[in-house]
């Protein structure tokens, strides 16, 4: 009877890992067809083949044009994005214990918006590859600000301190952004564009610029997946365990912020990945961080390519911004969250 029950005992964690994998692999498919609907679907249609056969083997067709040299950037990028504001939404709300916290709880975004505006009205910034640039500046900025009022006092930076703190700067952010629009005209104009977010009109360059900054902070919070479960049961039991709270909360929290960073300045701030991913992981494949954080990197490019692929579509030859689509989807999943949260309670 022994061998039986030690079988029965291990079942329930065989039938985890299963259904883990199973999800995993659903996700990469889920991935691998956002891809492809992003690269065939636009205003010219191109069947799939074509798009393949323009993958594999290049050529000078129109299709194949369209699909090496407008589309795929822009995919690239919405991979990238995608993945950076998921698994920076599923560090914060681990690190913070807070279920509705996202890249721009900590002022994160709102920094790189005040420094793109800044560099439209006084730096002469006026291209994509020069916005990525300020804006990672300016959300790293943030994130120093935010950790150092956080970490003054008692106690440390604590996930209320940081919330706080957030506040205050993201607030402090919006006055200044406000300012210098309402005074600066032209401003206004071009920094539209870029804060409603979207993967219109980027390029390779983009890409290229920021996957390095992905790479590290990607690297970062995976690096801390087991402090973050270890913080969800508290900070008394996370230290009992053997975890370092302070340097789970500062390596997870710079890899939040380089991820965040990194996305909100190639494509602006896409409403919602950073919040509604991270829920959908965890009810796909568990609580566990070294399953959750893998798959937000799957969902959330999903999501992005899939609310721009959408956008194309609903107004052509216009396209509806990548950001406002994210943000429809988004906000109805917020709602459903909160109700179910009442019902909980």
């Amino acid at each position: 009877m022994e061998p039986m029950s030690v079988a029965l005992a291990g079942s329930p964690g065989r039938t985890l890992a299963r259904r883990r994998i199973c999800w995993t692999a659903a996700a990469a498919l889920a991935l691998l067809l956002a891809v492809l609907l992003s690269l065939a679907v636009g205003s010219r249609a191109v069947p799939p083949r074509e798009v393949i056969d323009a993958l594999l083997y290049g050529g000078d067709s129109e299709a194949a044009q369209i699909v090496l040299f407008l589309r795929l950037p822009r995919t690239l990028v919405g991979l990238l994005v995608g993945a950076a504001l998921a698994l920076a939404g599923t560090a914060m709300q681990g690190i913070t214990r807070n279920p509705i916290a996202d890249p721009g709880i900590l002022g994160i975004s709102q920094g790189a918006s005040a420094a793109v505006v800044l560099g439209i009205a006084f730096a002469g910034v006026h291209s994509l590859s020069g916005y990525v640039g300020i804006a990672f500046t300016g959300a790293a900025l943030a994130a120093v600000f935010v950790y150092a009022i956080a970490a003054r006092g008692r106690g440390g930076a604590t996930p209320v301190k940081l919330a706080l703190a957030g506040a205050a700067i993201n607030a402090l952010l919006v006055a200044v952004t406000m300012a210098v629009l309402t005074t600066k005209a032209a401003a206004l104009d071009e920094f539209r564009f870029w804060q409603v977010g979207s993967l219109t009109g980027r390029d390779a360059a983009v890409a290229a610029q920021i996957w390095p900054f992905l790479l590290v902070g990607a690297v970062l919070v995976l690096a801390v997946a087991r402090g973050l479960d270890a913080l969800a049961l508290g900070e008394d039991v996370a230290r009992g365990l053997g975890q370092k709270v302070a340097t789970v909360r500062i390596v997870g929290g710079l890899g939040a912020a380089v991820l965040t960073g990194a996305g909100v300045a190639a494509a602006g701030p896409v409403a919602f990945v950073g919040l509604a991913v991270p829920h959908l992981a965890r009810a796909l494949v568990g609580s566990d961080h070294r399953w959750v954080l893998p798959m937000a990197a799957l969902l959330g490019p999903v999501m992005v390519l899939v609310a721009d692929t959408v956008g194309r579509l609903l107004f052509p030859p216009s396209e509806v911004p990548a950001g406002v689509m994210t943000a429809l989807i988004g906000v109805p999943f917020l709602v459903t969250l909160v109700r179910r949260k009442a019902v909980a309670a």
